[in-house]
């Protein structure tokens, strides 16, 4: 019921994913992506899966140069367009015309852009901790990550992500640990490339019901960008969760998807309670 496979996308990258479908198999359940944050992998959605891969076929892709996908060598430019395309390329693989998609924070930009770009292949877009582009603030980490290497920088900027007083601290372990398994030339390169990014401007043309699910002490991101996502988005709810750091999709895992499937049983009268 959970099946792990590759593909090679069209530039020769290989690209992982994990199809996870719990749902009843009489049923033509709806599909929906779900696209990690940076530094992480499907795994993050760990505590995702069991409430919503009873409703939905769930297919976690492995963002390029993370998890088990394949690491682009550094002349391999890293591009909007191209991020894009392996969601769009993998949904053409598995026969999928249409689907919902789901992501958290750096999945949530490439999601953003794939219901700009392609609204007819959107049915939902669900973003957590996501604004439309990187805070340019971001560039400032990466002297410190190239002096300092990325675990200790991130443990010593901890706070930034976490509510330390609130959040088990094997889940912050575990969290350096699952970053640190990645390529640190990449993440500079991947961060480096998304802080210079913004399309709040294109914002109007998401046409599909849109969930933003906001850490109310948004610290990775700039806050006012929420508002952008409000007021441009024709058909958008937004939903703060107060007081809290950057990483809600870790910390508050039960609530997000609560909130995701109430969203679901709003806009599309599934699934059912």
């Amino acid at each position: 019921m959970t099946e792990a496979s590759t593909f090679t996308a069209s530039d020769g990258e290989t690209i992982a994913y994990y199809i996870d479908d719990f749902t009843d198999p009489w049923r033509d359940a709806p599909v929906m992506f779900l696209l990690h944050s940076a530094m992480g992998n499907s795994q993050r959605f760990y505590s995702w899966v069991p409430g919503l891969a009873r409703h939905f076929r769930l297919i976690r892709m492995d963002t390029r140069g993370h998890g088990g996908s394949s690491v682009p060598a550094p002349s391999v430019p890293l591009t909007m367009d191209r991020m894009v395309d392996d969601v769009e390329e993998l949904m053409g693989r598995l026969g999928i015309e249409k689907a919902h998609l789901t992501a958290n924070s750096a999945g949530g930009y490439v999601a953003q852009n794939l219901a700009i770009r392609s609204p007819g292949k959107v049915q939902s877009l669900v973003v957590v901790g996501s604004t439309p582009g990187l805070s340019p603030d971001a560039l400032q980490w990466l002297p410190r990550i190239k002096a300092e290497g990325l675990t200790p920088f991130l443990r010593d900027t901890i706070h930034m992500r976490f509510d330390l007083a609130s959040t088990d601290p094997g889940m912050v372990e575990w969290f350096l640990e699952q970053t640190a398994e990645n390529d640190e030339d990449f993440v500079t390169r991947f961060i480096g490339y998304w802080a210079t990014q913004e399309w709040s401007g294109e914002l109007h043309r998401i046409a599909c019901p849109t969930l933003v699910i906001l850490p109310g002490a948004e610290t990775v991101g700039t806050a006012a960008s929420y508002d952008a996502m409000k007021e441009r988005i024709p058909d958008a709810k937004l939903l703060a969760y107060e007081h809290m750091p950057h990483n809600i999709a870790d910390m508050m895992a039960d609530r997000c998807v609560a909130d995701i499937l109430a969203f679901h049983r709003e806009k599309f009268s599934y699934p059912k309670p």
